[in-house]
């Protein structure tokens, strides 16, 4: 382990050398390690009701596919169960397969509403994914399902 001090920098041609030289070596993941064969859904015995089921995490993270470095994220689920409610433990489970995929933000959204459709086909499905600022720039994406 290097000491405190041994990458003293001396000018500012130094700094943009050791700048330049910084790489971090990052296992980014594919998207076929989501695992969207964890969801699991139950049977709702109210079916043909108003109801909304809302659910959300201030957990999500997945990285940037080209640094690596990673994307956090405010995950918002709001659905109207037709037959089948998502079980919440499987999906958190399902939402911490994202942790090491590099995947763009917008395509995020869309592959989780797509999975979550899949396991419980509501009647309709929204997805907020609200990220934290990075770079200075603020992203939201919101994606639905079965609205008219």
């Amino acid at each position: 382990m290097e000491e405190f001090g041994t990458n003293e920098i001396h000018s500012l041609d130094e700094l943009k050398d050791q700048y330049e030289g910084l790489e971090w070596d990052v296992a980014v993941e594919t998207e076929e390690s989501i695992r969207s064969e964890w969801l699991i859904s139950f049977p709702y015995e109210y079916q043909g009701s108003d109801s909304i089921v809302a659910i959300d995490t201030d957990e999500f993270t997945a990285v940037c596919p080209w640094t690596g470095l990673p994307d956090f994220g405010n995950l918002k689920i709001e659905y109207n169960p037709s037959r089948h409610c998502l079980e919440l433990k499987s999906l958190k489970y399902y939402l911490l397969s994202y942790r090491d995929v590099g995947i763009v933000q917008e395509h995020a959204a869309n592959r989780i509403l797509k999975d979550l459709v899949r396991a419980c086909d509501p009647v309709w499905m929204t997805i907020y994914l609200d990220y934290k600022t990075r770079g200075g720039i603020h992203t939201t994406v919101e994606v639905k399902y079965g609205h008219e």
